[in-house]
């Protein structure tokens, strides 16, 4: 099965210091670039982060300090990583929760005004995890090694929940056990920005998720008290965020 394109589509994926969007760097990317004539490109660059790779981060993907001491670093190729994709769709595997997000801090601060208009993203974990079975059925089997008897019954089915959700605590120890903790977990909001700073409420309007106005209209918060807006621009927040925060202001300020 050949892909239909009306574009060209990059399918990339990112080797980093860490996991953190805002303060992490690459350390290797690789592009692979399908035409619609079905004509192919693939380029792959080892980066100097400019700080260091944390030990974990090295055992996970094996590039150490001395492997990228003596390579280029981001900067120098941002032009040639946005000269491969400037026209092209992108995909990867949970690119659009971490990949794109780092991908365009990164070139964002090498000085490339990376946006995602006139383009879209296909994350095929995505893909994989909606078509795959996602049932109570299938959480029980894979986390407890048992099956649900009586699905659908609303007994069993509540006592299978109670005894995953214990089977993920005892799986994953970065989750905390703290119903606090893990509500925001599970929460999913639709965003603005990649970070998820800014998010939309019900009625498809920018908030804040954080701080002292979590919770308020962006646009109200820059009308009544404008210091916050400098105030975020000057503070270590994700460069996408503090693009995001500048359309807002600019879009207030276009309709006045």
């Amino acid at each position: 099965m050949e892909l239909k394109l009306n574009k060209p589509i990059c399918f990339f994926d990112l080797e980093t210091t860490g996991i953190d969007i805002g303060k992490d760097r690459i350390v290797e990317i690789s592009v692979f670039k399908v035409f619609p004539n079905g004509n192919k490109e693939s380029k792959t660059w080892l980066v100097n982060p400019t700080i260091p790779i944390p030990p974990q981060s090295t055992a996970i993907h094996g590039i150490s300090n001395e492997k990228v001491a003596n390579e280029p670093t981001f900067k120098e190729l941002a032009p040639l990583v946005y000269n491969m994709i400037k026209d092209s769709d992108l995909a990867g595997f949970n690119s659009d929760r971490f990949d794109i997000p780092l991908l365009a801090e990164e070139l964002l601060r090498a000085g490339v005004d990376f946006d995602m208009k006139n383009r879209v993203s296909v994350d095929v974990q995505t893909i994989f995890h909606k078509m795959e079975e996602r049932t109570l059925s299938a959480a029980l089997r894979f986390y407890c090694g048992k099956e649900l008897d009586n699905a659908h019954s609303a007994e069993a089915d509540t006592m299978a929940t109670y005894e995953i959700l214990k089977a993920q605590l005892e799986r994953y120890p970065e989750l905390e056990n703290d119903m606090k903790s893990l509500s925001e977990f599970t929460t999913r909001k639709k965003i603005a920005d990649f970070a998820g700073m800014i998010a939309f409420d019900d009625n498809n309007e920018e908030i804040f998720t954080f701080g002292k106005h979590k919770g308020a209209k962006v646009e109200k918060i820059l009308e009544i008290e404008p210091g916050y807006f400098s105030w975020i621009q000057n503070a270590d927040f994700p460069l996408y965020t503090k693009k995001v925060l500048t359309a807002i202001k600019l879009r207030k300020l276009n309709t006045k």
